[in-house]
């Protein structure tokens, strides 16, 4: 079959053929003919050798993440440790994966669209609404709105009962995109912001107070949203895109008794995952939750995987591995 492989940390995968997966030792894996598998941060951390989980046992094919189907036509999500632990991920026609990684989904959904939401979709439903604890009526502030977590967290934040949505983000395309996918309002993040400026901007479209902040970049953006919130106002990071850290006062916190929360993903249970991806995959079906992505074949591999690194593509990039031989 083919696959993409990291040959070495640090550069983008090859193309080429690797055995078809065996079945697994311990019987547990099942197979999965893979439809689609999105380049994801994880996946280009892992590679470089430079992540927490030490370089990976080379060489691998890459893909934390992927839908496709199995042998009997159920479609799945599904995830893998490739990168993290020895073993091959999304990145090639077909892939054995433990039962337990598998979350079935509707049959006529959208197979790439799952694929590029995927767990940044989960982390802005959970963050939004059970570590938020977002409530029908308030309005809702997500910095970051460019990109996956915040195009998903804009359309969530709204399918929850928010009233108003606002949009931060740095480029034309990304504020208007976060228009196009239903923010009331969009605030740009300029290079030349303080925290008082950018705070002043948020203030000026917002009708009142937020009530929460979605917050997947940290730094001076995540301090002047701070400055934003109500009396109570929540704000759950969920990344630092921007920075690791951010220019916030103790009076800010205290004179308003804010809630300055964290949340992963790691925290959530299988059984709560496979959930939420549930949710989300029957929004997609129902035509109420999208986000950009690019499609690309499982031959153009490198040079999607240098575009998704140095930020030129136009949103996540979904790689559609396609069967060319059966599986003897």
């Amino acid at each position: 079959m083919r696959a993409a492989v990291i040959v070495r940390c640090g550069h983008p995968p090859v193309l080429a053929e690797r055995p078809w997966p065996p079945p697994a030792a311990d019987g547990n894996g099942v197979r999965v003919t893979v439809s689609a598998a999105p380049i994801t941060p994880l996946d280009l951390l892992c590679a470089s050798g430079t992540s927490y989980f030490g370089q990976p046992a080379l060489p691998y094919v890459p893909g934390v993440q992927g839908v496709g189907n199995l042998d009997d036509g159920t479609v799945v999500w599904f995830s893998t440790t490739a990168g993290m632990c020895p073993g091959d991920g999304s990145m090639a026609e077909q892939v054995m994966v433990p039962a337990a990684d598998l979350v079935r989904l509707p049959a006529d959904v959208d197979h790439r669209l799952v694929a590029a939401l995927g767990l940044s979709a989960v982390a802005a439903w959970q963050a939004l609404t059970w570590r938020g604890e977002l409530r029908p009526g308030e309005q809702v502030l997500v910095l970051g709105a460019g990109g996956i977590v915040g195009q998903a967290a804009l359309q969530i934040a709204r399918l929850h009962g928010a009233r108003r949505v606002i949009a931060v983000a740095r480029s034309a395309a990304a504020r208007q995109r976060a228009l196009s996918l239903g923010a009331d309002a969009v605030v740009e993040l300029r290079e030349t912001d303080d925290v008082d400026t950018l705070a002043d901007r948020v203030r000026d479209v917002a009708d009142g107070p937020v009530d929460l902040a979605l917050d997947p970049i940290f730094g001076l953006p995540a301090a002047a949203a701070l400055r934003t919130l109500a009396v109570g106002g929540r704000l759950v990071n969920l990344g630092s895109a921007a920075a690791e850290t951010a220019p916030f006062d103790s009076a800010t916190l205290r004179s308003r008794s804010l809630r300055l929360l964290g949340y992963t993903n790691n925290e959530l249970s299988s059984a709560q995952k496979a959930e939420t991806l549930g949710a989300i995959a029957e929004r997609v079906r129902a035509g109420q939750l999208t986000v950009g992505y690019e499609s690309v074949p499982l031959a153009d591999v490198a040079a999607a995987w240098l575009r998704q690194h140095d930020g030129t593509a136009d949103g996540r990039i979904v790689i559609a591995p396609a069967v060319t031989a059966e599986n003897p």
